[in-house]
């Protein structure tokens, strides 16, 4: 490709990536497919004793395998990768290791095709970018210019995962790049769309909801939305705290292994979803659940069980991904929201009769209200519903349950559950988007670029020094003992506090004020033994943030075009 004209050999780079992401995300779902069919769905044909003592087995055995997958080669794989991107998009100019494309396929395939109650579509998303960025790579790309490959290849593996490339393009500009005007669009556009392709090639064109009857609803309904979009909101909102409570308490240190505590995930998920199982004859907790939500959607169903099955699998899904497993969090929270719709229908169908139009609008709305609380990325969540249903009628419906999810989320949660994620693991997305020309570029204040969530050393003894190691990864921090800035020291000189017992070496470093400008800042930077420089303010000059040189460099990377 190297002796195609540039435009010409993006475009078929892109075109690439969007074939690779796709095909990746279209394997991903056959594979899950495969495993739940012969495992989880064919005990249901069984005797209860067969069924029970067959998914414990396959639950847990394939949830250890999974675990071990995650804890011996890459943690990283956790969870649904989504926040990963992110990160590495801002932070890693796009480059995603290998490693993290292939312990995601293997164990997000076993943990969600064994029936553990997560999603396919964010580890779809992760190992799509991940694979478009190594095929970046092969084509010749640094490491430090892969964010195109990045955003296009996350862009057609959430296209080829939900069939719907519309959605797919809102998500990777609201959620990962944050600009919906990004000059990125074009690529972005054309990636999902060759990701949609592949997967209708592969896979049908059909939607994921085939909705029976579905149309205008009654007046009454447009009455009863907001309060439906309110409770499915909520249900997302407690689903958020639950299940990143309880991943903030599984990152702490216990005896327990790793693949023991997602061993234990998925064992609870067999406890609840043999107890509904046995008890109404739904199978929703396990897996994705699409079966029942189908059910529930096309008004199949009735308001005691989607209630049942609500707190059930949001209960299942908590555990199974605080506790540390491979999956998502879409498809889940797509159930949580359709089943407090179709409950909720059905309790309204007491007072006054609903259609079918209005049970199904209702439902709907749940699943797009759920799903806008959780991820906050409101345009998104619409289309997404809209695209997987097909179904222009119930537009509006959306458009109302949106903007009240919105303003729950924003009530009751400080950021959406990806950027939790990254707060817990002690990582700030710092979004660069700088002018367009040099002069202005180094005239721009140092606060465009720096870290204001830094890493400080406060306490320099030996216990302080060794938790500190253990849960932050930086090469460098500022020291500020009292209040007062004492200078930088790097991991190695911590290290050897715990290993010699040796005092504290303390660099010094240079300060500066939140308004000086990346050119008056940049020389002071590279000079500094800690290559840092601390941002102080106020009278006292207390320490607010700290420049880098990682950050100069990755702004510098991001004033250049890709």
């Amino acid at each position: 490709m190297a002796r195609l004209p540039v435009k010409t050999r993006g475009i078929v780079q892109t075109i690439c990536f969007g074939l690779a992401a796709g095909g990746a995300a279209v394997a991903f779902h056959i594979a899950i497919h495969s495993i739940y069919t012969h495992g989880i769905e064919r005990l249901t044909h069984e005797s209860t004793e067969v069924f029970l003592v067959g998914s414990f087995i396959i639950i847990a055995v394939f949830s250890a395998i999974s675990g071990w997958l995650l804890s011996a080669f890459c943690p990283d794989a956790a969870g649904s990768g989504i926040p990963q991107v992110k990160l590495a998009f801002w932070k890693d100019m796009g480059h995603i290791p290998f490693r993290v494309v292939w312990v995601k396929f293997i164990a997000g395939a076993l943990t969600v095709g064994a029936g553990n109650s997560l999603g396919r579509e964010g580890p779809s998303v992760q190992l799509a970018a991940g694979l478009s960025s190594q095929l970046s790579g092969v084509m010749g790309t640094p490491k430090h210019k892969r964010r195109l490959a990045n955003a296009a290849g996350a862009a057609a593996g959430l296209a080829a995962a939900f069939n719907t490339p519309i959605a797919a393009v809102t998500f990777v500009l609201e959620e990962i790049i944050g600009d919906l005007n990004s000059r990125m669009l074009g690529s972005i556009l054309l990636a999902a769309v060759v990701g949609a392709l592949v997967a209708h090639g592969l896979l049908g064109e059909q939607p994921a909801f085939t909705l029976r009857g579905a149309g205008s609803p009654e007046w009454q309904v447009y009455l009863a939305t907001p309060i439906v979009a309110a409770i499915a909101a909520l249900a997302g909102v407690w689903f958020q705290k639950f299940a990143l409570g309880l991943r903030a308490w599984n990152k702490k240190k216990h005896r327990v292994p790793p693949w023991l505590r997602c061993t234990l995930g998925g064992l609870a998920v067999w406890l609840i979803g043999s107890t509904v199982f046995l008890w109404t004859n739904h199978t929703g907790v396990f897996g994705l659940g699409y079966e029942d939500l189908s059910m529930a959607l096309n008004d199949q169903m009735d308001w005691q069980s989607a209630a049942l099955l609500l707190v059930a699998k949001l209960v299942a899904t908590a555990v199974c991904y605080g506790l540390g497993a491979a999956g998502g969090i879409f498809a889940p929270t797509l159930f949580f929201g359709g089943m407090a719709g179709a409950a909720l229908a059905g309790l309204i169908g007491l007072v006054f009769p609903l259609s079918t139009a209005g049970h199904v609008t209702l439902a709907v709305v749940g699943m797009c209200a759920c799903l806008g609380a959780v991820v906050r990325a409101p345009v998104t969540g619409l289309l997404i519903v809209f695209e997987m249903t097909h179904e222009f009628a119930m537009v509006p419906a959306l458009m109302v349950g949106g903007l009240v999810s919105l303003a729950i989320a924003k009530r009751f949660t400080k950021h959406n559950f990806y950027d939790v994620i990254l707060e817990q693991d002690g990582q700030g997305v710092e979004r660069v988007m700088p002018p367009r020309d040099l002069r202005s570029w180094q005239e721009t204040a140092v606060s465009r670029a720096a870290n204001f969530r830094p890493v400080m050393v406060r306490d320099l003894s030996r216990d302080a020094v060794v938790k500190l190691l253990e849960e932050h990864h930086h090469d460098c921090f500022p020291v500020v003992i009292d209040r007062k800035l004492q200078g930088a020291i790097t991991r190695e000189h911590l290290q050897r506090i715990v290993d010699f017992d040796e005092a504290p070496i303390i660099d010094p470093v240079a300060t500066c004020r939140r308004d000086a400008t990346i050119r008056d800042v940049q020389s002071k930077v590279i000079e500094s033994p800690a290559n840092m420089i601390v941002i102080v303010g106020g009278e006292d000059e207390v320490v607010i943030g700290i420049m880098t040189l990682h950050d100069i460099l990755r702004a510098e990377i991001l004033f250049t075009k890709d």
